[in-house]
């Protein structure tokens, strides 16, 4: 019962002497500021990480994705802690790099007044290491010198979850549009862009690489050959069925991307003078993979390197359009060698003007 008999009247002793508005929080006990003083206390050393923020997110959904990413270690503390801060009416969206275990305080302030401020960086498909490199150098101002640095640095790579096999982040750059924070530096970026590649990898992709006797590197390094040969999208998967049944065999791979990945430079055409080039990433030369990947293979290269399809061709040849003619036997692709010569000669020749 309400003390004036009226629904939903307050008792006139619950109001006797408070005029608090609705909306502003009522001051904390002083022993509940201390602890939450003491939980906040965090540290200026701990490795960066990236924390998205989308537009309209609550408080809630905030806390959570600081939780994720070990910015914070008691999620309902600090939920307690941003609302004393009046956090829950005054946060923006952004992409925020924060440290793991930053102060409380830190985390408010820049979730407050909108520090994350971003930047698009776009990485497409098959580009080399040392590309993005020159790409991160051009668009985010981060010295090249820096961030292959940083894609090299053996503890980094570990803790970013890369095989142990991996000499270098070439390959687990994952290739997509990333939204930065500004100032972003190159051993976060790396970070970012590794951490991206590990969200890609579906759980069910390690039973499918123990069917296929293949570990994650060595998968990462056929898809990245894939995606170098592949223009035409429908071809990925009979591609890969080519390095899949050259390695059964004991075969070559002949893959004329990694002999212009053993120059160090793209070559725009690979001739046969330069099959001799001494590389253990000269496909020519070497039976077997490469010792790693030779660029950065998106999720469809990924696939298709974990799902070849089911034929028995050994031989592929690309057409002046892009796509691929495949052979089962030698005699067949020497045919379609010559049927590509005859497309390109036809290609070159004038055309007579129409009468």
């Amino acid at each position: 019962m309400t003390g004036s008999g009226e629904p939903g009247a307050v008792p006139a002793v619950a109001n006797r002497g408070l005029r608090a508005h609705p909306l502003v929080p009522l001051p904390a006990p002083r022993s509940l500021w201390l602890v939450l003083a003491v939980i906040a206390c965090g540290r200026s050393d701990g490795p960066r990480v990236t924390v998205t923020v989308p537009a309209g997110a609550s408080l809630d959904a905030a806390v959570d994705s600081l939780a994720a990413n070990h910015v914070i270690d008691h999620p309902g503390s600090f939920r307690l802690y941003a609302r004393l801060r009046g956090l829950a009416g005054s946060l923006k969206s952004g992409v925020y790099l924060l440290r793991q275990d930053e102060s409380w305080s830190d985390v408010v302030a820049a979730l407050a007044r909108g520090r994350g401020v971003e930047q698009r960086f776009t990485v497409r498909e098959g580009l080399r290491l040392a590309e993005v490199a020159d790409l991160a150098r051009a668009q985010l101002k981060i010295p090249r010198d820096s961030f292959l640095a940083a894609a090299e640095d053996s503890t980094l790579l570990v803790t970013a979850g890369l095989p142990a096999d991996a000499p270098s982040a070439e390959g687990y750059l994952f290739p997509t549009t990333y939204l930065l924070p500004l100032g972003i530096g190159g051993r976060e970026l790396v970070r970012v862009m590794t951490h991206q590649f590990t969200q890609q990898w579906s759980p069910e992709w390690q039973a499918r690489l123990d069917s296929l006797h293949f570990s994650r590197h060595e998968l990462v390094t056929l898809a990245s050959i894939i995606e170098a040969e592949v223009r035409y999208d429908p071809d990925r998967p009979f591609v890969s069925a080519v390095y899949h049944n050259r390695l059964k065999r004991g075969m070559r791979l002949e893959a004329d991307p990694t002999v212009s990945y053993a120059y160090g430079r793209r070559l725009r055409r690979v001739w046969e003078k330069n099959l001799a080039v001494r590389s253990p990433y000269n496909t020519y030369l070497h039976i077997g993979l490469p010792p790693g990947p030779i660029g950065q293979p998106g999720r469809a290269g990924l696939l298709a390197a974990l799902y070849p399809a089911d034929v028995p061709f050994l031989f592929f040849v690309a057409q002046p359009d892009g796509k691929h003619i495949f052979s089962a036997t030698y005699a067949e692709h020497l045919a379609a060698i010559q049927r590509v010569k005859q497309l390109r000669r036809a290609a070159r020749a004038p055309q007579r003007p129409g009468r």
